[in-house]
């Protein structure tokens, strides 16, 4: 089991903060309740995502100073933990994807050389303007509107309608489409926390000494661009597009990966 121990760790979080969400609509505990756009924790500490926030603001409208303060706190915290842990350890839909592309290796349908040439992963750096822009123009938050985070944790907590389709076409699209389609190229909130993630302090560490060049690390890894180092030098993962997801870590039998504090000092760092 001791291959899987992020694995476990990241679908016990995704899991245990939707069950707070559904507790608290069900139950009335205050321990988590709202979205994932803006929640309350144990009903006084404000968090609110930092691109939700965005696109409020570029519709014109005012927040208030709690919202502000809950954006804030998220951004410290995952200047912290590396900002697309997000992605990994608490978006529902990594749960979807993680599925699709692990079937995507066991039917053996990979075919990296193909996906990149139609679709860039620079592609959510674009859709992240865009829907700042589009929520400016139509004065509604345009992210949210479709967004499959809101719509799978709503549907996890009340109950599926149509929004169900939206998943299953994100999980179509990842299986029989691009590798790592949604979360590695699309998704704009991605996006915005890889942003974050350049500055973070925890990292994944490489040792190059112990590195036996095996690779399973880069063939699990979501963002496999962000191991250019491996069997070549040990240095950090600094990368703002790493998930911190750990797999890389979990697979890695030459334990030459692991989470560390960035170093300042170390210029490759």
């Amino acid at each position: 089991m001791s291959n899987i121990k992020y694995l476990l760790l990241r679908r016990t979080t995704q899991i245990g903060l939707l069950f707070l969400y559904f507790a608290a609509n069900a139950y009335g505990w205050h321990i988590l309740e709202g979205t994932f756009g803006a929640s309350k924790l144990f009903g006084f500490i404000p968090l609110a995502d930092p691109y939700t926030t965005l696109q409020v603001l570029a519709t014109g409208f005012v927040l208030g100073a709690d919202v502000l303060l809950g954006a804030l706190i998220i951004i410290l915290f995952y200047m912290i933990v590396g900002g697309r842990a997000f992605c990994s350890w608490v978006c529902p839909i990594n749960m979807v994807t993680d599925l699709a592309n692990w079937l995507r290796r066991k039917l053996n349908l990979d075919k990296e050389e193909v996906n990149y040439r139609f679709l860039k992963r620079n592609a959510r750096y674009w859709l992240m303007v865009l829907g700042l822009i589009v929520s400016a123009v139509v004065g509604v938050s345009a992210f949210e509107v479709l967004s499959p985070i809101t719509i799978m944790q709503r549907g996890l907590v009340c109950g599926f309608g149509a929004g169900i389709s939206v998943v299953i076409a994100i999980f179509l699209f990842d299986l029989f489409g691009v590798k790592n389609g949604w979360c590695g190229h699309l998704c704009p909130l991605g996006a915005s926390y890889s942003l974050i993630g350049k500055v973070s302090l925890i990292r994944v560490k490489h040792d190059h000494e112990a590195c036996t060049n095996c690779m399973e690390c880069k063939v699990v890894c979501p963002e496999n661009q962000v191991l250019h180092m491996i069997n070549k030098e040990s240095i950090s993962v600094t990368d703002g597009e790493c998930t911190n997801c750990g797999r890389c870590i979990d697979v890695c039998g030459d334990d030459a990966l692991g989470f560390g504090i960035r170093s300042f000092v170390n210029k490759k760092d």
